[in-house]
């Protein structure tokens, strides 16, 4: 006869209080130093890369801007096609010894990063280390998500989201002070230090894993989601590079890329335990939230890093000038966060997100009116507001998704989660990259004809704010109950 499945309480969830105790608050800690390693090495390299061009030169002649870019491209590339894993990973060997071995393996790549004598050896450190580091955020929200409990989801994520703060605002900043006061080779290096911290406290603050695997490994659907989610953001990333979509270099791997992903799709729902669980969507909740988050996650941060280039190639700043002169976005989404944080477990999310994404539109379309001599000014008051807006909407989202799953679900859901904010950010990167292009070529050759280009491009990223906002209004307005004390679980008729 089939099993029946019915709720049962998950052991330990009820007793946890409301607030946030010493020993959460260890748990925290653990995680956000995985955190903060993984975002920080994606920002500071971005400073680096004229550096690179130079120091590894061919022939008395620059390497190419497309060559070291993969140095950005090829990390990124590494995180998204191991994410598929951290789930099921998770489930079977346990959070513990799986956040130990990615930071280890953070950690070594570190270090070999810092020693690569080659462009090419540098890009293939770089995928090693992104092996690490995209195992970090999963796993971490995981642990996190399970030490909260489900009243203290929202003040949970507001902690997890300090580190994507402080990433886009201090990377630039630390990456351009250690190139200019050291080499290189230190924003690699400094990774190594933390690291060893990260894994001491780790295997001191983490409780003991106690699995019992019962789930096989879907290699099928590995062998084409990995792949497939790999071979298109390969395609996505070749966008700058090309100029143009229609290049064969760019439609080709995305068509491969598409394909492979469309028939993982169908593959999903035949395996009991598939790589990912696509099942999920059935919660129109998460569905919601998640679409949510894939179009916030394009429009914002594709808008947002063209900031530097705005003040390196318009304003002639420094990488750690114009690193400072982007911090006030992250002040102002510190000031919102742990609001948000608190409102989200006691409000309807449906509630807060779309009040902060109506203050991205107003900070965004300040944005759309850059030139050559805008007033700092102005583009700081910009900046702030999106922040404020940034700050109220991202944790939130996280959390609404999150709140909608069993506590067994909770893995897959993050793994999901993360997925999607990587392929979005990824995607709008270089839909922005290629606008920009296109303008500057037309653009005249003076400040503001450069300006102009930026503007014209801020224009579209704040489009794609705008309809995320009209999106946003099907999140909750009522207020519905966690389901992640619950627990579904086989009930075999007698």
């Amino acid at each position: 006869m089939a099993e029946q499945t019915a709720p049962r309480p998950t052991a330990g969830f009820d007793d946890h209080p409301d607030h946030i105790d010493a020993a959460v608050l260890k748990i925290a800690g653990v995680v956000v130093l995985g955190a903060i390693m993984s975002i920080l090495d994606i920002t500071v390299v971005n400073v680096a890369l004229r550096t690179f061009q130079v120091k590894f030169a061919e022939h008395g002649q620059p390497l190419s801007y497309s060559h070291v870019a993969w140095t950005v491209t090829g990390y990124t590339l590494a995180l998204a096609t191991v994410i598929p894993l951290s789930g099921w990973a998770a489930d079977r060997f346990g959070t513990k010894r799986l956040y130990l071995t990615a930071i280890a393996l953070f950690t070594l790549g570190s270090a070999l990063c810092s020693t690569a004598g080659s462009m090419n050896v540098l890009i293939v450190y770089r995928v090693l280390q992104g092996l690490g580091g995209g195992m970090l955020m999963p796993v971490g929200m995981t642990i996190m998500t399970r030490a909260a409990g489900p009243h203290r989801m929202g003040r949970l994520m507001a902690i997890l989201g300090i580190p994507m703060l402080l990433g886009p605002i201090c990377g630039p900043i630390l990456g351009g002070w250690l190139i200019d006061q050291f080499s290189w080779h230190w924003i690699f290096l400094i990774n190594v230090p933390l690291g060893v911290i990260a894994l001491g406290y780790a295997f001191w603050a983490l409780a003991p894993d106690h699995t019992e695997p019962t789930e096989s490994f879907d290699f099928l659907g590995m062998a084409l989601m990995s792949p497939g989610l790999a071979v298109f953001l390969y395609g996505v990333s070749s966008i700058p590079s090309k100029g143009t979509a229609t290049a064969p270099g760019v439609w080709i791997p995305m068509a491969i890329g598409v394909v492979l992903m469309l028939t993982f799709v169908v593959w999903s729902f035949f395996p009991r335990h598939p790589l990912l669980d696509l099942r999920l969507f059935k919660e129109l909740r998460f569905t919601i939230a998640l679409v949510t988050m894939f179009l916030f996650a394009g429009a914002f941060f594709g808008g947002i890093l063209l900031l530097p280039q705005y003040f390196q190639t318009v304003r002639l700043e420094t990488p750690l000038h114009s690193g400072v002169l982007v911090a006030p976005q992250g002040i102002g989404a510190m000031l919102t966060m742990p609001i948000a944080g608190a409102l989200a477990d006691r409000l309807p999310i449906g509630r807060i997100v779309p009040v902060g994404l109506g203050l991205i539109v107003i900070g965004m379309l300040g944005l759309t009116q850059v030139g050559g001599t805008t007033s700092y000014a102005f583009i700081i008051g910009s900046l702030v507001v999106m922040g404020l807006g940034m700050g109220a909407t991202m944790m939130p989202l996280f959390t609404s998704a999150l709140k909608t799953l069993t506590a067994h679900t909770v893995a897959r859901g993050s793994t999901l989660l993360n997925i999607t904010q990587q392929v979005a950010s990824s995607c709008g990167v270089a839909l922005m990259s290629v606008v920009l292009t296109n303008h500057l070529k037309s653009a005249a050759p003076t400040p503001d004809g450069a300006g102009s280009a930026f503007a014209h491009t801020f224009w579209v990223a704040w489009g794609l704010v705008l309809v995320t906002f009209l999106w946003s209004f099907l999140l909750p307005r009522k207020h519905e109950e966690s389901r992640l004390d619950d627990e579904e679980v086989p009930v075999v008729p007698l």
